[in-house]
């Protein structure tokens, strides 16, 4: 595995904690800072980790490159989730108690993961992301994700992210069984906004919506 299980913690203990967030930083970004975003969200209660990229980049190219041209970085990353939840199962949080959170190139990392393996979840939140790949290959997602939540938040434009692939990624979740909220700021910029924080905590989290002073 060429990305390592270099995991940054926050939040209540895993040991403690019931439930848990996954957050992934963007390419350039450091689990530290996306850790940070967790102050926005209604997760008191929560155990928050976020995984750190090898040279601070999931994968080299684009997410709209051909696949191929990713590896093995992708699959690396992918793994390296697949081992983050399969951590948290064993230390007794189970996967619909599970929750997720990207930005940017870790959101499109997030929802490939996520779809490759769809199941319920406690939750899922892309900000500024897609599917990963040239074309979409709908064959690697064979599961559901039997009701849950996903929130999409992304600006139009964006430079890296073409918001006709955002659509079509909210399409394929909303085919695989999941419940998904779509927002699209214009010129919103290529940032997390506080709108969709306050939109997330209320759709994902079940809370009012309204952020912390």
């Amino acid at each position: 595995m060429l990305h390592k299980k270099d995991f940054k913690y926050n939040g209540t203990p895993v040991e403690q904690a019931k439930k848990a967030l996954i957050m992934v930083h963007g390419r350039g970004g450091f689990a530290e800072d996306i850790l940070a975003v967790a102050d926005h969200l209604k997760v008191e209660d929560f155990a928050l980790i976020a995984p750190q990229a090898y040279n601070n980049s999931w994968y080299p190219l684009s997410f709209m490159a051909p696949e191929e041209q990713n590896q093995p970085w992708l699959d690396s990353a992918i793994e390296l989730l697949q081992l983050l939840e399969r951590d948290l199962n064993q230390s007794g949080i189970s996967s619909e108690n599970i929750y997720f959170f990207g930005f940017s190139q870790g959101a499109c990392l997030t929802l490939e993961y996520v779809t490759r393996n769809a199941k319920k979840y406690g939750g899922v939140i892309a900000i500024i992301g897609g599917l990963i790949g040239k074309h979409i290959n709908t064959g690697n997602y064979i599961t559901d994700f039997s009701e849950t939540r996903i929130y999409l938040g992304t600006s139009d434009p964006d430079a890296h992210v073409p918001v006709e692939r955002v659509h079509q990624t909210a399409e394929i979740l909303k085919n695989k069984n999941a419940r998904v909220e779509f927002q699209i700021h214009k010129d919103g910029g290529h940032a997390i906004l506080p709108e969709e924080l306050g939109r997330a905590n209320n759709f994902v989290f079940g809370n009012s919506g309204a952020l912390k002073p």
